[in-house]
């Protein structure tokens, strides 16, 4: 990127990124050819249904898909990192420039490690010079950041001594012991109830507007995806079939896809007080 200084460059520059998995039934091409960027500041958003590619596309862009399994072309630069020619890239940004919060908390966390343990280890990943008292430190300073309270007394805590929506914190705070630029968060609300929902990605937003760190965000949920994005592209069979600023494509879809998409957004109907109680009252809803 001649000309351009690091601070001007994309955190995640995705050109002509093709996925293709060797399976038992042959090999299938994940994802088709996609292109995206992600600036400082911003969310970007992957939109689509179950197998629509774009949790493949995320791990690809991570170098977590498995060895040997999938082969990958194209470009996907990470701080100016070709992470897809130089697989040794992706394991020196992974963790420090990059950091994933995974999809179900519940599943992502070691049950037979404290939570300290898990979010010490990160932290010295990063900063190997820190003490275990310093490590602690630092964690109990990134848990309060996540809105755990009493992070001290948290500390010696297993995962199934916590909620859903605090172990997904945990992840969070988990992701930012790296200090990193770019956050990939697939699914991260997915396993959460609406209320907790709101709490975590009202959360990632403050933190973003803290930070200004960049996210990439994974969902199936186009309301999730219109409260957080920039921009957001529409996947569909590995490809993307429609791509744009986030009110636009909220607003005023152009792809039939995209409209069934934001026709499974539940919206609650006129509340009438009146109504027999076997009524339904979201729209589309059986009675």
């Amino acid at each position: 990127m001649t000309g351009e200084s690091a601070q001007d460059q994309p955190l995640l520059d995705v050109r002509d990124l093709q996925i293709e998995l060797i399976t038992a039934g042959g090999v299938v091409r994940a994802v088709d050819g996609v292109g995206f960027t992600v600036g400082r500041g911003e969310t970007v958003t992957l939109i689509g249904e179950s197998g629509s590619g774009k949790s493949t596309t995320a791990m690809g862009v991570l170098g977590l898909l498995p060895e040997g399994l999938a082969v990958l072309s194209g470009s996907v630069r990470i701080a100016g990192r070709d992470v897809v020619a130089d697989p040794g890239a992706a394991r020196a940004v992974r963790g420090r420039t990059v950091s994933l919060i995974p999809q179900d908390p519940m599943t992502a966390l070691s049950p037979v490690h404290t939570i300290g343990r898990q979010l010490g280890d990160a932290i010295r990943l990063r900063h190997p010079e820190l003490s275990r008292t310093q490590a602690r430190d630092r964690g109990v300073e990134l848990l309060a950041q996540v809105r755990i309270s009493k992070p001290e007394s948290r500390w010696k805590a297993y995962p199934h001594q916590f909620s859903g929506g605090m172990l997904q914190r945990i992840l969070i705070a988990i992701a930012l012991a790296g200090e990193p630029e770019l956050l990939v968060a697939d699914e991260p609300t997915s396993a959460l109830d609406a209320t907790v929902q709101a709490s975590v990605l009202d959360l990632l937003m403050e933190l973003q507007e803290r930070t200004g760190i960049g996210m990439l965000m994974i969902t199936h949920d186009l309301g999730v995806a219109r409260l957080v994005s920039d921009r957001i592209h529409v996947m569909k069979d590995g490809r993307f079939v429609e791509s744009g600023p986030a009110e636009r494509i909220v607003e005023s879809p152009a792809e039939p896809y995209t409209r069934q998409l934001l026709a499974a957004v539940p919206r609650l109907g006129p509340w009438d007080e009146d109504a027999p109680h076997d009524e339904p009252l979201v729209e589309g809803a059986a009675p």
